[in-house]
């Protein structure tokens, strides 16, 4: 890779014919546009939700839509300033931490699951998915950040300094989240097997199918998403998954669209049958019956 020595890489420099940004290509501004509308859109319907039905745990999402939004305007951002570092670094700590949050609302989710369909149903509480799996994805965050932030500080160095070192930790820290919501499915299939033998009429009802639907939908795309990740910074920060933006855009933007987006379809107060979020209208059935019984 050709790279100017005279770049300040502080201001905003126009392109300069054969030096490549550290990106390897400039980034879509198309694709950036897009993905802010989308994931701005996520954002303010999960916070319209959340405030609607007082599910404030619901927010997790519209933090996480929030970092994808500041991630992709970042990359916008680089469309002009292909140099600048700021909006690099800007889009590689948002879109790491982003995926977090997600998958901090699915913990919560199960968890809801669990009390509307009986302790017994789960081999650990419904509070310790919360404790064990967010406390492991925050560990991860911290490695992949750490990873992330040495490779990139020494990839901008003119000339470029040994990445090695900081992918290695960045490629560590995912694999432990990967590894950490692979356990995580192990037990979310144990407690739906477990449901079907002991509360099979609650999952009759179509609420509940939607959440789970939208559960595995999400965590697939997660997934999906992090062996994208392992297998990009595994050949290298200029490597030709890295360098080559449309599998980003499919494999990373197009994802976590779907993972944070389904739960705009799939609300995720429909996840506590005896919650006041569980019907449309905001009331629960029982207060729906006490009504009715009063009408007649």
């Amino acid at each position: 890779m050709a790279v100017h020595k005279f770049i300040d890489r502080n201001i905003c420099v126009a392109p300069i014919p054969g030096t490549k940004s550290t990106y390897g290509y400039t980034p879509s501004l198309g694709a950036g546009i897009a993905f802010c509308v989308l994931f701005g859109l996520s954002m303010v319907l999960h916070t319209f939700t959340s405030i609607r039905y007082r599910t404030w745990w619901q927010l997790v999402f519209t933090v996480g839509a929030l970092c994808e939004v500041l991630g992709w305007a970042g990359r916008t951002w680089s469309h002009y300033c292909l140099y600048m570092t700021t909006p690099y670094l800007l889009q590689i700590c948002t879109l790491i931490i982003a995926p977090t949050f997600f998958t901090a609302g699915i913990y919560v989710i199960l968890g809801r699951l669990i009390r509307s369909f009986g302790r017994g149903v789960s081999p650990i509480s419904a509070a310790a998915y919360l404790y064990i799996f967010c406390t492991a994805d925050v560990v991860s965050l911290v490695i992949q950040a750490a990873g992330g932030g040495m490779a990139a500080v020494a990839y901008e160095q003119n000339p470029p300094k040994n990445t090695d070192n900081g992918t290695h930790i960045m490629v560590a820290g995912i694999l432990f989240q990967l590894a950490s919501i692979l356990v995580f499915v192990s037990l979310f299939v144990v407690v739906i097997f477990r449901s079907l033998k002991s509360k099979g009429e609650l999952l009759t009802q179509r609420r509940i199918q939607w959440i789970i639907a939208a559960m595995v939908l999400s965590v697939v795309l997660i997934v999906a998403r992090s062996i994208y990740r392992t297998i990009e910074l595994l050949q290298g920060w200029s490597g030709y998954l890295i360098t080559t933006e449309r599998y980003f855009i499919a494999l990373d933007g197009a994802m976590m669209v779907g993972a944070v987006g389904v739960f705009n379809i799939a609300r995720p107060g429909w996840s506590n049958i005896t919650d006041k979020s569980t019907d449309v209208g905001g009331e629960s059935e029982v207060e729906m019956t006490d009504r009715s019984d009063k009408n007649n």
